[in-house]
């Protein structure tokens, strides 16, 4: 019960982070990767002894003719080297580049190479996806609960998870123009992939709770019980609220580890999946279900402006 008469508190805490979030995106934007922009990934792993430095590296690079390169180090001895789309010759004259005439020594892990129009493809059906998947996830939930019309018509559950899932959307993106203006990070398919692994992990919690909501008010009216529906929604909460705790932590322990012992290759897409984890179990919890009970209640008015237009 805590939870849903402290609604509003909540609510305050999310629109604060969206504010945050929508006000960094205006400001600085996404950093796209070559998935979206186009270009070439080169990730190496110097084996000499001692190793180039960023800059010496960056030196070689540019000495290679290539114009316009972004370096990261990777771990102790390796580079992530991201470069406008390459040919076949600028790709043979970069590695060639980076042995430093053969005074170095490195082991080629990756090498990935996107042309620009690929790209602006990826990024239309990248949003068309998200889109897609919103869309399919609220007319699922309206189906699912077509037979609970009181005191919430089934569609409201429906639009409180499309604005729950929005929430979970918006957050990490905020989250990454922030990384991607500090630190580099960039959005690829594999943050759309975090993206739309979040919205089905939010969802589940959301349905999850949704249907303690229906199976309490069930019950109530098999026994003629007339509950307040704010109180069915709490109950129904701290009846789920242990069960989405413990799943969620178990996610984020997970992630938790694979951040601080993975290569750093992934780093930028576990993040994406902790916000976005994290994000999703608040949302259902503290967002989505609180949210039944002020469209619940902003229906009253309405309901007694009616009762006495008919006496």
């Amino acid at each position: 019960m805590f939870i849903v008469k402290n609604r509003k508190l909540f609510y305050s805490f999310s629109v604060a982070i969206i504010v945050v979030s929508l006000a960094s995106l205006l400001l600085w934007g996404l950093k796209f990767g070559i998935d979206f922009n186009g270009g070439s990934l080169l990730e190496i792993s110097y084996t000499s002894t001692p190793a180039p430095s960023a800059d010496e590296v960056g030196q070689a690079v540019h000495d290679s003719g290539v114009v316009g390169s972004s370096i990261r180090p990777t771990g102790e001895t390796g580079y992530l080297i991201r470069t406008p789309f390459l040919t076949p010759a600028e790709y043979d004259s970069l590695k060639v580049g980076l042995t430093k005439g053969g005074a170095w020594q490195y082991d080629q892990k990756r090498f990935d190479s996107i042309g620009p129009t690929i790209g602006s493809e990826l990024k239309t059906k990248s949003i068309y996806a998200l889109a897609l998947v919103l869309l399919a996830i609220a007319l699922f939930i309206m189906f699912a609960f077509r037979k609970v019309s009181k005191p919430v018509s089934s569609w409201k559950y429906g639009l409180v998870a499309l604005v729950a899932l929005a929430h979970d959307v918006i957050i990490p993106i905020g989250v990454f123009s922030i990384l991607g203006h500090f630190f580099g990070a960039e959005v690829d398919t594999l943050f759309v992939t975090a993206i739309l692994v979040v919205l089905g992990f939010s969802v589940h919690d959301t349905i999850v709770v949704f249907d303690r909501v229906r199976e309490n008010l069930r019950k109530n009216q098999e026994k003629n019980v007339k509950e307040v529906f704010e109180d069915t929604v709490g109950k129904s909460v701290g009846q789920t609220l242990n069960r989405s705790l413990n799943t969620s932590l178990t996610v984020v322990l997970v992630l938790v580890a694979l951040l601080l012992l993975g290569p750093a290759s992934v780093h930028f897409f576990v993040i994406a999946l902790l916000v976005g984890v994290v994000t999703g179990t608040y949302s259902s919890v503290f967002i989505g279900s609180p949210l039944l009970v002020t469209l619940e209640k902003m229906q009253k008015p309405k309901e007694k402006e009616l009762k006495k237009e008919r006496k």
